[in-house]
């Protein structure tokens, strides 16, 4: 049984290290562009402060090389990617940053390592470590619910990577079946929980992963978004003109009244700016638009109307 326990442990080690790694590529790109971007620094920070809090309840624990292992690993590929976070961000995000390290990595993990070595005594230590560890890993496991939610929203897993959610729900069987062996409560209940969520993960990924929203929803939304750009064009000359309050009413709505069809010359403009609203946050987010083309492309709005 010991040695089965190992050889599990050490298939977790592995595919957790691989976990830790998927970021790689997310940041080589932030060292060669020098710049975060739109990511955010919150995920890297709170995995550091998890995978500290491991490698100390495996310190703790007799039987927790494994756990100090891959954990300890862990720690340094988040702290290296904490801190090419810190470098790269912008002063304003950086400084945020900061002080989220400070709180979290140092003053709440000293005071949680300071507690247990000063105030606690005996099993008392490693329970105390272990609720917290295993209250941090569930919030991890629990973080992808939104992007669950959004896939069932749009019906698109666009916004879920499948290699993500399947290496975590590896991870999760994984450790489960190694708390089962080792019999560490602490461990097998978060990445049970893991392990469950992952299997909803992959089902929905199967669901929904050659479904594409309806040409009748996409019509839909650019229809509306054609009446708020026209709608908006015309407040927009009625305010630039508003001295001249005959004309103003002249060119007033009714209510009840279909909006005028724009002309041929404002079509295409109009076209550029519903292409953008179409577009997701993930495409935004990875440079598909760039914001000179945005404005340009509203200024000739504002100018054919």
């Amino acid at each position: 049984m010991a040695s089965l326990s190992f050889i599990v442990g050490i298939i977790g080690n592995i595919i957790s290290i691989l976990v830790f790694a998927s970021p790689i590529k997310t940041f080589w790109t932030v060292v060669k562009k020098k710049s975060t971007e739109n990511y955010k620094g919150v995920p890297y920070i709170t995995t550091l402060l998890s995978t500290s809090l491991w490698t100390f309840y495996g310190i703790l624990n007799p039987d927790g090389l494994l756990v100090v292992t891959v954990n300890g690993t862990g720690t340094v590929f988040q702290f290296v990617y904490v801190t090419l976070f810190l470098i790269y961000a912008p002063k304003d995000k950086m400084i945020k940053t900061a002080k989220l390290v400070a709180l979290l990595n140092v003053v709440f993990l000293g005071a949680v390592i300071a507690v247990t070595l000063l105030a606690l005594h005996g099993n008392i230590r490693l329970t105390f470590v272990g609720i917290l560890c295993a209250a941090l890993t569930i919030g991890m496991y629990a973080a992808p619910l939104s992007a669950m939610r959004t896939v069932i929203k749009t019906k698109s897993v666009e916004y879920m990577p499948f290699l993500l959610s399947f290496f975590l729900f590896l991870n999760g069987g994984v450790w489960s079946v190694y708390a089962l062996l080792v019999k560490d409560f602490y461990i097998g209940v978060p990445n049970a929980t893991g392990f469950v969520l992952g299997s909803a993960q992959l089902i929905l990924y199967a669901m929904y992963k050659n479904k594409t929203v309806s040409p009748k929803s996409t019509e839909a939304i650019e229809e509306e978004g054609s009446t708020h750009l026209v709608k908006g064009g015309i407040e927009m000359g009625a305010y630039n003109n508003e001295d001249d309050e005959g004309d103003v009413k002249n060119r007033s709505l009714d209510k009840g009244k279909s909006l005028p069809k724009p002309a041929i010359n404002r079509q295409n403009s109009l076209q550029k700016i519903l292409r953008t609203l179409s577009l997701n946050a993930y495409d935004l987010q990875s440079g598909w638009v760039n914001q000179t083309d945005i404005e340009n492309g509203v200024r000739k709005v504002d100018n054919d109307l």
